[in-house]
């Protein structure tokens, strides 16, 4: 761990962007929304949407992408060259949730449910007796999208009372499939009616109504917990934290044409089930983008080489604080702890990007802004998961460096971190997007 302040020396940001982090996660119950509120704060900040469609020109300034729950998005600095290196925050908008069937409608024993499918590692007991909303997309006859975020009381999985399941306190056992379908109501179950409610919800005809992404939320707001509100408890902080850290920071960076780099954020859908999509890491959208913009600017294959090869990427994504229940399943001599700053991630298997060379940079960047660090590794007898940092680097041939903030519950329908440790991550990553 770094020996600086435990508040930043520079930066913009301060508790106030916490706050912010509050209202975006209450606008994000899903990527979509997610995608949609990232671009309103980039639009309020001078930036503007490229069509993939469309032919890109060699203006400058900032622009971005969205493709269904993923965005990129960029600041072209005045005269920036064709070759001119990247610098990338990854991060990703989807988290483990409870997703809607094709045929939802569904019930027994006189009680309406909807059919859900586990989307992601979840926490499945996370969602037992809890009140659930309901948001997503619907896709209209014509092709076009309208978002719908059903943010109250709807639905409920109910966990059978204890007098019935004597031993549950010895472990509980959950089947997916018989035991996390919602309740929405009780009486006879009709094939259209949770679609034709949610199209009255999203102010569209439900004939017009011909496909759907839709996924239940946990509707009690994010909250300061803790006797000095040092903590944040708040929902999809894996990986929302990130999106909306990488996204203050590229707005603070509007106009400045003094940058060695062009600073980026690339925000994907789907890590939670392996980002194989044309929304995930997995797909082509960082690379086409990043080339499009070389080739805009008037660049040649040897101009993107260049530009590649000088680009460094932070994969951005929660990771683990230290349990003060379960302080045995951590590394014993990495223990990051919430309100220290944000985490390296590092494991020699590549399960995380990092390397040595990554470390300085990641390092630099904290220095720079007065930012605290922690590192964090698994311990050898637990097994590591992983981001989207090691895709970025086998897919791009960038140089990827695996951080994040480090919190309680991950996978949860409600995580916990330190409520200092969103400013401090936004904070390095505006000193890293700046070179």
């Amino acid at each position: 761990m770094s020996s600086a302040a435990s508040r930043p020396t520079a930066g913009p940001f301060d508790r106030g962007h916490t706050d912010d982090l509050m209202a975006f996660l209450t606008a994000s119950p899903s990527p979509y929304h997610a995608v949609a509120s990232a671009a309103e704060r980039l639009e309020k900040a001078g930036f503007r949407r490229a069509e993939e469609t469309a032919a890109w020109d060699a203006t400058s300034g900032g622009k971005y992408v969205i493709r269904g729950g993923a965005i990129i998005a960029w600041y072209v600095p005045e005269g920036a060259a064709a070759h001119t290196p990247y610098r990338i925050v990854g991060a990703h908008t989807d988290s483990p949730n409870l997703r809607v069937k094709p045929r939802p409608d569904m019930g027994a024993q006189g009680w309406r449910q909807v059919a859900v499918e586990i989307y992601g590692g979840t926490l499945l007991n996370t969602w037992l007796d809890r009140d659930l909303g309901l948001a997503g997309r619907l896709t209209l006859r014509d092709g076009s999208h309208h978002l719908v975020n059903v943010d109250r009381p709807l639905l409920r999985v109910p966990q059978l009372a204890i007098h019935l399941d004597r031993g549950v306190n010895d472990g509980l056992k959950l089947d997916r499939q018989r035991h996390m379908q919602p309740i929405w109501g009780i009486g006879e179950v009709h094939e259209g009616d949770l679609i034709s409610f949610v199209a009255a919800e999203a102010g569209v005809d439900a004939e017009d109504v011909t496909g759907w992404d839709l996924m239940v939320h946990a509707v009690d707001a994010p909250a300061y917990l803790g006797r000095d509100r040092e903590l944040l408890a708040g929902p999809r902080m894996d990986n929302l934290l990130s999106v909306h850290a990488a996204t203050a920071a590229l707005a603070s960076l509007a106009g400045r044409d003094d940058l060695p780099y062009i600073p980026v954020l690339a925000a994907f859908d789907h890590e939670e089930n392996g980002s194989e999509a044309d929304t995930g890491a997995q797909g082509p959208l960082l690379g086409n983008v990043l080339e499009r913009s070389v080739y805009a600017r008037g660049g040649s294959y040897e101009d993107r080489a260049r530009a590649f090869a000088g680009t460094v990427c932070l994969s951005s994504d929660t990771g683990h604080a230290v349990h003060p229940n379960y302080a045995e399943r951590h590394d014993p001599t990495h223990h990051p702890r919430v309100n220290g700053g944000p985490i390296l991630k590092v494991n020699v298997n590549q399960r995380y990007a990092t390397d040595g060379s990554g470390r300085a940079v990641f390092a630099a960047a904290c220095e720079k802004a007065g930012v605290p660090w922690q590192s964090f590794v698994s311990s050898n007898d637990m097994p590591c998961g992983t981001t989207i940092g090691p895709i970025t680097a086998a897919r791009h041939g960038i140089s990827t460096v695996d951080i994040g903030v480090a919190i309680l519950s991950m996978h949860s329908a409600r995580e916990l971190c330190g409520a200092d440790d969103p400013y401090l991550l936004a904070n390095a990553l505006v000193a890293f997007l700046e070179g």
